[in-house]
């Protein structure tokens, strides 16, 4: 039975798992590396067992796994208010990775806090400014000679603060960290929404903006609202057709995009050790889509055996001495428990234009005909961050090696994109690849590309309806392609190989037949493949730099008439007075994504230049005054013009303004992108009635003040014309403050109550101009 309960409920005291080493019997003080590239990195369970015992002997309860995770990370477990949903935490996290378009802006905030090396181990990842055009080989290349500025930014500020640094065509950061660094009990941050991904090896690892990575990085604790736990339990074992991604994507249908908001997604019950440690990855990654602020797995053999096959046993049989810390305690409680039966479980596609919209397969074919989506399929996609395992690359293989003994190939467009380059030299050693290709797949290069709108699309005009499929994590409209015309569906590598050869969305494998060369019907068998490569990974090429040893001489140089890179001014603090007369730059209707607000794709060149940037400003955001994107009316001209030109108008007027918006707003991607241009433009507000758990911290470390209406119907009592006063004087932690609005159309002025998540330490960002600023100044005194 498939079952969401809301109500807490226990653990089950049996989960069928191998007993483990207890930590008694084993000593944990023993050094032993995070990971095989650095040095004097080691993981420290000892630590982690003793906060954990100053907390249990406090709060005298069972702890589910995320609670362990977290509070083993405590920087103050004796005097820490602990309370799931409403306190704040401060944590010191093992580890921060950022990917290269975030990796500016943070690296350019680190150095503006003057200091001359990291204090927490850093990576830099090379993913994201390559795009997909004609094959991976040539991207990565054409990818090298346009961003040669960035690379040699991030390269030499790498090399200067002792941050490791993986080169274009190492692969996609989660991938990476999940090959590399990854390691169960552990507590990382990174500056992309999917860092969750390391959550298949039992880590809890969350994706923040640039700002919290400076704070890690320059030695500050970091600060996370307590989150609550919803309970995954998982029982019995998947189909031949059903997947990993096939659980998400059931658990997006029933939580929603906001549903996780504020909470970890804790899987466990027996069904889980049925699953492979990238399996558990994928459920992890996509979490992001669910709004969670992370998901983990409990530790188990499978997780050793990767790390056994990844060249880290040491780490594994670590891990099973702390084995007791390392999953729920029996009767620990959630405050939501979710109840799938992987035996019932059906494969399915999520989509369109959101990633919650779930729908079984075997429902599928009705719903493309009851919603009028296009039914051919022009596109299918396979690989990504979220599934580009040898697991999934040698599933997806043994369906197109079927397809290809009968005689056809991808009736659709097809790609294939390795997650790594161990990865990519694996396959291709072990022929997965050269099947793929033979199926009719263009290999892309080790990067995100599609995934993340970096594809130079083609096939189809913009604005033509059209369907897509992949097995990535995100379809928001236009995410892919800026094309808001098409139809962007999510589904495991396997059924998006099925449906590629197929070429039609009306295609449902388990049962249907398609036609082999000579006309005669076929059914595809069922997919199979190795979860771990029988000769152990290949690494292929080396594409990581170390930082020297020696990093006093090095320069790291920003040429100031660059139109990529940009060195960052402070911004001004609070004058300490209210805020009167400003005019609503925007209410936007509907969802309002981080992709709505600063657009990835052809922007993300300029995500180390924030002036050149914040020319994309909300410029997808809907306009509740007129149904269009980009089109707002500036008050002082009476002229309509589009978002960025307006605020830039504004802010040379002198007129600080503030942008309405409606629920979950800024989910989707980590980017602090979308906080900083708003500040940099003038803003000093966003008012909404609820905001995705990244962005409102965001805001908040940039000095602007994220706002939710108290009653969330009040959103609608606002027009995009009407002036409103903002009662900044009344800031105070847990207290209303008050948004006086004056009508355009000479109506009463009345009064609304706006609700806030600010804490003592976090309205000094505000009252200082951003967290940065407080941070140079405490440095400077």
């Amino acid at each position: 039975m498939l079952a969401a309960r809301a109500a807490a409920r226990q653990v089950p005291r049996s989960l069928g798992r191998r007993t483990f080493a207890s930590v008694q019997d084993a000593p944990l003080t023993k050094k032993v590396e995070m990971t095989n590239w650095e040095k004097g990195h080691f993981i420290n369970y000892g630590k982690m067992h003793e906060n954990l015992q100053i907390v249990r002997s406090r709060l005298n309860r069972p702890l589910t796994y995320a609670e362990k995770i977290l509070y083993s990370h405590l920087d103050d477990p004796h005097g820490q208010d602990i309370e799931r949903g409403k306190s704040y935490l401060k944590l010191r996290p093992d580890r921060v990775a950022c990917q290269d378009a975030t990796a500016q802006m943070a690296i350019l905030q680190f150095m503006s806090a003057g200091m001359p090396s990291v204090a927490t181990p850093s990576t830099v990842h090379c993913d994201h400014l390559i795009e997909a055009q004609i094959g991976g080989e040539k991207d990565l290349e054409r990818a090298y000679n346009i961003n040669k500025e960035v690379y040699d930014f991030l390269s030499t500020s790498c090399a200067k603060y002792n941050i490791g640094f993986w080169k274009p065509g190492s692969g996609i950061i989660h991938q990476i960290i999940l090959e590399n660094y990854a390691f169960p009990g552990g507590l990382m941050i990174g500056t992309d929404s999917h860092t969750p991904n390391a959550g298949g090896l039992g880590m809890a690892a969350i994706g923040v903006g640039g700002a919290d990575a400076v704070d890690v990085m320059a030695n500050l604790p970091w600060e996370l609202k307590a989150p609550k736990v919803i309970g995954v339990k998982l029982t019995g074992k998947m189909g031949a057709w059903t997947t990993p991604k096939d659980i998400i994507l059931k658990v997006a249908g029933i939580l929603t995009v906001k549903g996780g908001t504020g909470a970890i997604i804790e899987y466990h019950g027996e069904g889980v050790n049925n699953l492979s440690c990238t399996g558990m990855a994928t459920i992890c990654n996509m979490g992001a889509e669910i709004g969670a602020t992370t998901s983990v797995f409990p530790f188990n053999d499978r997780m050793y055996d990767y790390l056994a096959a990844t060249k880290r046993t040491a780490i594994g049989d670590f891990a099973r001495e702390y084995a007791a810390g390392l999953r729920e305690d029996e009767g620990a409680e959630y405050d939501e428990l979710i109840e799938i039966d992987l035996n019932e479980l059906e494969p399915h596609i999520n989509g369109p234009f959101t990633p919650d919209l779930a729908t079984p397969i075997s429902k599928f074919k009705e719903a493309v005909k009851a919603n009028n989506w296009p039914v051919d399929l022009k596109v299918g996609l396979i690989g990504s961050c979220t599934n580009s395992s040898y697991e999934d690359m040698s599933r997806a293989a043994s369906i197109a090696q079927d397809a290809l003994d009968h005689g056809v190939k991808s009736k659709a467009v097809f790609t294939v994109t390795p997650g790594s380059e161990q990865i990519r030299a694996t396959i291709e050693r072990d022929g997965q690849l050269k099947t793929l290709e033979d199926f009719g797949g263009m290999v892309l290069a080790n990067a995100c590309g599609p995934c993340i709108g970096q594809w130079d699309r083609r096939d189809v005009k913009k604005g033509e309806p059209n369907s897509i499929i992949s097995s990535y994590n995100r379809n928001f409209t236009g995410r892919n392609d800026a094309n808001p015309a098409t139809h962007a569906f999510v589904a495991s590598p396997d059924l998006v190989v099925a449906m590629s050869l197929a070429g039609t969305l009306d295609f449902n494998p388990l049962v249907d037949t398609l036609k082999d060369k000579d006309g005669n019907d076929f059914q595809l068998k069922a997919p199979g493949g190795a979860g771990l490569p029988a000769n152990g990974y290949d690494p292929g090429q080396d594409t990581y730099q170390a930082p020297p040893e020696d990093r006093a001489q090095l320069n790291v140089a920003v040429s100031p008439t660059s139109d990529r890179l940009q060195l960052l001014e402070p911004f001004n603090a609070w004058d300490g007075k209210d805020a009167l007369d400003l005019p609503i730059l925007i209410k936007a209707q509907g969802k309002t994504t981080t992709d709505h607000i600063s657009m990835a794709g052809p922007w993300l060149k300029y995500r180390g230049h924030l002036d050149n940037i914040s020319n994309n400003m909300l410029i997808g955001a809907i306009n509740s005054a007129n149904g269009e994107a980009n089109k707002v009316k500036n008050f002082t001209t009476g002229e309509t013009d589009a978002v960025p030109a307006t605020a830039r108008d504004y802010k040379k007027k002198g007129i600080r303004w503030v942008v309405i918006g409606d629920w979950n707003y800024g989910e989707g991607s980590s980017r602090e992108h979308a906080a900083l241009e708003p500040r940099h433009l003038g803003g000093l507000a966003i008012i909404t009635r609820s905001f995705a758990r990244i962005h409102e911290t965001n805001l908040k470390k940039q000095g602007m003040l994220p706002l939710t209406f108290s009653n969330p119907e009040d959103y609608d009592k606002i027009q995009p014309a009407d002036k409103v006063d903002l009662l900044c004087t009344e800031l105070a932690v847990g207290k209303p403050m008050t948004l006086r609005v004056h009508p355009e159309k000479g109506g009463d002025t009345f009064d609304v109550s706006l609700s806030h998540t600010f804490n003592e330490g976090q309205m000094e960002w505000f009252k200082f101009g951003s967290a940065l600023n407080m941070m140079a100044k405490k440095n400077a005194a």
